[in-house]
């Protein structure tokens, strides 16, 4: 099996310019010498740096990584579309690129017009190009709009047209950046056979995605790239993978960050009538919209609030199932004979998952004096992916407030299930032996 594409060494750079410079023109920087060599640092954006790896003909090679690594330009350097600053690029058969929403069709003449322009500049002749019309529109399912002009498109009409177009031209080597996004589910699922099929044939597929998944279940390899360098290439599970541990320790960081932030902003204490006067009358709709608080008397405070993993450490980012125990370290400036210990969590829509206190779980307050620990163990974390909201209080069975922290604590829960509510219970499927399902590979 041969090399399909072979990058070597591939360092793009684009020039920031600043205020100071915008009416420059290209004689002034002729005649100052050599441009490029003469930009300062913060004048110069290296969207990517020295990028080196080959793809085999007839696999699939998967790019992933986050908005701003430069996965799109390297594709465009690939499709010829942008030149490199640096390195080259080597390509064997035609290429067809879906790169951009778009790219390519000229919004004033119509969709069928702008067929055969882009036809010919992939390298179609006419007579080719009519020979796939009605195949390539059938696909695209346009057949009431292929008269009318493309500014009249929507974005969905645009990129199935763009796709039909791509793989109608039977290309050597198919590059698609992300555009399946805004597809319709059954045109992707279509897009996604006629993928499937090009790699039955033997086509070299470059894809860019953010759908790891897809990845994982298509892509032969992968290659992550991060602030414009390669950071893993290989595996596609592997690959992943390690992706996702770093987008976790970013989110990690993120939430310290803003956690910190709404703790040091409502350290001062503040009483139950001084925090009742400034709340708003209006019920939030959403744990975003619900006002950040902490308030009261402060003889029972709560000092500090964490969430820790099965290893003990202290983490704001989970997996459905976990085991999670919410630790509050807290401290009295007396004895204390009357006192519950509280916990609710929120999700992102504001709705309450769960709540509860030592005092509905009838636990008997006896005495607590100095400083303490307390510990909400959840042994399994049945909640399904997304961000949620934590509060916590000390107060009297009454309801006097010594301390209540409101939206100050967030954390994140991720699955690779997608499933949709708040809880995902414990469950199995059972069929009877006349219904037949393939079960699905291990979400672990």
């Amino acid at each position: 099996m041969g090399i399909a594409i072979q990058v070597s060494d591939v360092t793009k750079i684009y020039q920031r310019y600043s205020h100071r410079k915008q009416f420059r023109t290209l004689k002034s920087a002729l005649l100052g010498g050599n441009l490029l060599a003469e930009l300062r640092p913060d004048e110069r954006f290296e969207a990517l740096n020295d990028i080196t790896f080959n793809v085999r003909e007839g696999t699939t090679f998967a790019i992933i990584g986050r908005n701003g690594s430069g996965k799109s330009t390297l594709l465009k350097c690939i499709a010829g579309i942008a030149k490199p600053s640096a390195g080259t690029v080597a390509v064997k058969g035609r290429i067809s690129a879906l790169i951009e929403l778009g790219a390519g069709f000229h919004p004033e003449i119509t969709g069928r017009e702008n067929i055969f322009i882009n036809g010919i500049m992939l390298g179609l002749t006419k007579k080719e190009i009519r020979d796939r019309f009605d195949d390539i529109v059938d696909f695209a399912e346009l057949e009431e709009f292929i008269d009318a002009p493309v500014k009249t498109y929507s974005s969905g009409m645009y990129m199935r047209l763009g796709f039909a177009v791509a793989i109608h031209v039977d290309p050597d080597v198919l590059l698609i950046d992300e555009v399946l996004a805004v597809g319709d589910e059954a045109f992707v699922h279509k897009c996604l056979d006629k993928i499937a099929e090009f790699r039955r044939r033997g086509k070299t597929i470059i894809l860019v995605t953010h759908s790891l998944g897809l990845v994982e279940k298509m892509a032969d390899e992968a290659l992550w790239i991060d602030h414009s360098r390669v950071q893993l290439r290989g595996d596609p599970k592997k690959v992943v993978d390690a992706y996702l541990a770093r987008v976790t320790h970013h989110e990690e960081n993120a939430l310290v960050a803003e956690e910190e932030k709404a703790v040091t902003e409502f350290e001062s204490p503040k009483s139950a009538a001084e925090h009742d006067e400034r709340e708003s009358e209006i019920e939030p709709t959403s744990a975003f919209a619900r006002k950040k608080g902490r308030w009261g008397s402060r003889e029972v405070e709560v000092q500090e609030v964490t969430l820790h993993g099965a290893d003990g450490t202290a983490r704001h980012v989970f997996t459905t199932g976990d085991p999670v125990t919410v630790r509050l370290k807290v401290k009295s400036t007396g004895t204390i004979h009357d006192f519950v210990f509280g916990v609710a969590i929120f999700n992102a829509d504001g709705m309450c998952c769960y709540g509860t206190n030592t005092h509905l779980e009838q636990f008997t307050p006896v005495k607590f004096s100095g400083e303490g620990e307390v510990r909400f163990v959840i042994p399994n974390l049945r909640l399904i992916e997304g961000t949620y909201f934590l509060d916590v209080a000390a107060h009297q069975r009454d309801g006097y407030p010594f301390d209540y922290h409101r939206a100050l604590h967030q954390f994140r829960v991720q699955s690779k299930i997608k499933d949709v509510g708040i809880y995902r219970p414990a469950h199995r499927w059972e069929f009877s032996s006349n219904i037949v399902l393939k079960p699905p590979k291990s979400t672990s």
